[in-house]
């Protein structure tokens, strides 16, 4: 990666830790007032300037691009897992983060050190610098860096397969400049409808926008309206799809109390594995989706794969998703945002012996509160609204205050705006056999865990 002296007049003080990466990268969020199609349409201009001047490390680069409304994060964590099991090298991009910034970058399984994480940036700055002298508004943004920083690790790191997460959409995200091996769409739910349109067809068709000519797709079971419109995009462009439910097979079964047993078909072949305990439904589902990535991968040693397949599954646990972080009383973290997602969750949670349930919820402002946690609200003894981040998420009053407003009763609804603070208040209220639920956002997800799984908050400046 070079650096002319001659690009980088302007001195900075170099940045030389994990809490000033940070900083670097925040200073990079636009406030831009224009529809996200506008401002996005040219997406691809910033971090392709970027990604020339950094020797365009995505080319050539082996990838499996994922994108969808929900389970993209927990397909990219199984397939990191299947892979690293069968000898390979993996780099994962994906976001947001729950606890950590480092979190966003991984190698063979494990994420990136603080010090690593900033020496990353600090080799990136000079090159954004040089493109925003030479123009500020097609100048790399926010995502862009981030993005373009997981390009240039992965292919310093000679990775065998790059695991790369969309962040919103696919169409125009900046991770989809590259030439993937595998294109893989976990779902299609009404979500970002303020970006991405308003009726599933759009939506789907903003993430079909990550399938390339030829390149094989991997799709979730999908609505079938989400289904027509990408099959369309798929059959435009010569790329074969297999689908969850149809070339896909997958079955499920209990193998004991807390375990699930899957047994997953692909193009003529059948991969066995037990899921880590507590896994749900769409763990399951989520898991067939990174076998089958993992096949177009990875499958010509077919023995070598199946054993792989067996020793990761069983020891993978998302984090944040349908996690359950503690017994008697029961204590379940989960990112769910989406209707969809929402309704899984309540059914899940309709399986465990509890007496009553706890909700504490965060969710960003964009969201019809009461319709979407409905499924939850029909069971919740007690309400705890909260706001998990001071900038993304509804205000805690103004989110109580909505809940009341459609009929949930005000007496069992509290506000606490401390989210570390509602996360111990609520878990400190359970008896033995009730049950607390913490979701709305992987926000939520992240600071829950750590009130509840860590000795203490996240050391400043890595949140």
């Amino acid at each position: 990666m070079s650096c002319p002296e001659a690009d980088s007049p302007v001195r900075h003080e170099p940045i030389n830790g994990a809490r000033q990466a940070i900083a670097y990268l925040m200073s990079l969020v636009r406030d831009d007032p224009r529809p996200y199609q506008a401002r996005a349409g040219g997406a691809g201009h910033p971090i392709r300037a970027l990604l020339a001047r950094l020797g365009d490390p995505h080319i050539g680069l082996p990838v499996v691009h994922l994108a969808g409304s929900k389970g993209k994060g927990s397909t990219a964590l199984y397939l990191e897992a299947i892979l690293n099991a069968a000898g390979l090298r993996t780099g994962t991009f994906t976001s947001p983060h729950l606890q950590r910034w480092t979190e966003r970058y991984r190698v063979d399984g494990r994420e990136s050190t603080p010090s690593a994480f900033a020496a990353l940036f600090e080799r990136l700055r000079p090159h954004v610098t040089h493109l925003q002298r030479e123009n500020a508004a097609l100048a790399p943004g926010f995502f862009d860096v981030l993005t373009a920083a997981a390009f240039s690790l992965f292919a310093e790191e000679g990775v065998d397969c790059a695991i790369i997460e969309t962040g919103i959409g696919g169409r125009l995200d900046a991770t989809n400049v590259v030439q993937p091996i595998v294109s893989c769409i976990t779902s299609v739910e009404l979500e970002h409808t303020d970006k991405l349109g308003d009726t599933i067809e759009a939506i789907a068709a903003e993430k079909a926008g990550i399938i390339k000519r030829g390149v094989p797709a991997v799709i979730g079971t999908l609505p079938a309206q989400a289904a027509r419109v990408i099959r369309d995009r798929a059959a435009r462009l010569d790329a074969p799809v297999s689908a969850l439910g149809q070339d896909i097979e997958l079955m499920v079964r209990p193998s004991s109390a807390s375990e699930r047993s899957i047994e997953v078909r692909v193009a003529g072949r059948i991969y066995r594995a037990t899921l880590a305990r507590g896994a749900a439904a769409c763990n399951a589902h989520n898991a067939a989706l990174a076998i089958a990535c993992a096949h177009r991968v990875a499958g010509n040693d077919e023995a070598r794969l199946q054993r792989a397949i067996g020793e990761a599954l069983i020891d993978t646990r998302p984090p944040g998703r349908m996690e359950i972080a503690g017994e008697r009383p029961w204590v379940i973290i989960d990112g769910a945002h989406t209707q969809d997602s929402i309704r899984a969750l309540a059914d899940m949670l309709s399986t465990f012996p509890a007496d009553n349930l706890h909700l504490l919820v965060s969710l960003s402002s964009s969201r019809d509160a009461a319709r979407l946690l409905s499924p939850l609200l029909e069971r919740a003894h007690r309400v705890v609204t909260t706001r998990a981040d001071p900038v993304r998420s509804l205000d805690s009053e103004q989110l109580a205050a909505g809940l009341v407003a459609q009929g949930f009763d005000t007496a069992r609804v509290q506000a606490i705006a401390d989210p570390y603070k509602a996360v111990l208040i609520s878990r400190g209220r359970l008896a033995h056999d009730d049950m607390l639920c913490i979701a709305g956002s992987m926000y939520m997800a992240g600071v829950a865990r750590d009130a509840l799984l860590s000795d203490g908050p996240v050391q400043p400046g890595l949140r």
